[in-house]
């Protein structure tokens, strides 16, 4: 492998050749994992779609997303019949800005079970939790962490259900001063969402030292994991 191929096996963003009849003839690793979570035939045609209409390279800004991969921009390029490549560029993901170990410790399932409970005295959806049984006690934020998911449930109001899942993101973990510290997750989905409480919810986020994702039906916490020494 040349040190040309070497960089682009080892790009941050996913590149991938087809064959004329969509069949991958070559990819990075970044592509390999998006491959995982989208269909082959389902990037071929995004491909087709926004190729340029004679040989050449076209880039395009758009927003797009893939399980848990989002990107803004795609480059796609053909100087034959016979390949096509593109090149998506992800959105670069949103980083723990430190880890607070001055928080409460407190068990979590109590936590959640609390917030849900306050919110279905308001909220007529149907409440579903599904569990990490493992969990030990963790320290929080409490004040800020328990807005952050009340905000979250508001935005959920208008959905017919809304599930709760606390899970371990198994493999990840977040450094800081030499210590390793696991990261968890609040999956929180239904089948509807206002967009319009995003930004109150980003900043009570960063009050609280979590990161939160949207997507279109669901919104993620993710929080490290800090236990009682």
């Amino acid at each position: 492998m040349t040190f040309e191929q070497s960089w682009l096996e080892y790009d941050y963003n996913p590149f991938i050749i087809f064959s004329d009849d969509g069949r991958v003839k070559s990819l990075n690793q970044e592509a390999q994992y998006l491959l995982g979570e989208a269909e082959n035939r389902e990037i071929f045609e995004l491909t087709s779609a926004y190729a340029s209409h004679s040989y050449g390279f076209k880039t395009t800004a758009l927003d797009l997303s893939f399980g848990s991969y989002k990107f803004y921009a795609i480059t796609v390029g053909y100087i034959d019949e016979d390949k096509i490549g593109i090149k998506l560029y992800k959105t670069a993901a949103k980083k723990f800005i430190n880890i607070e170990e001055s928080g409460e410790s407190v068990n979590v399932y109590a936590l959640l079970d609390l917030c849900i409970s306050a919110s279905s005295t308001r909220i007529k959806a149907e409440f579903i939790k599904d569990f990490d049984p493992t969990f030990p006690d963790i320290k929080l934020q409490i004040n800020n962490f328990t807005k952050l998911l009340d905000k979250i449930y508001q935005s959920h109001a208008s959905a017919s259900f809304i599930k709760t899942k606390l899970s371990l993101l198994t493999g990840e973990h977040i450094k800081q001063n030499g210590k390793k510290y696991p990261i968890f997750s609040i999956n929180i989905t239904t089948d509807y969402r206002d967009s319009s409480y995003e930004k109150d919810i980003e900043l009570i986020a960063l009050k609280s030292n979590t990161i939160v994702m949207f997507q279109e039906n669901s919104t993620q916490i993710s929080s490290a994991m800090v236990v009682n020494l």
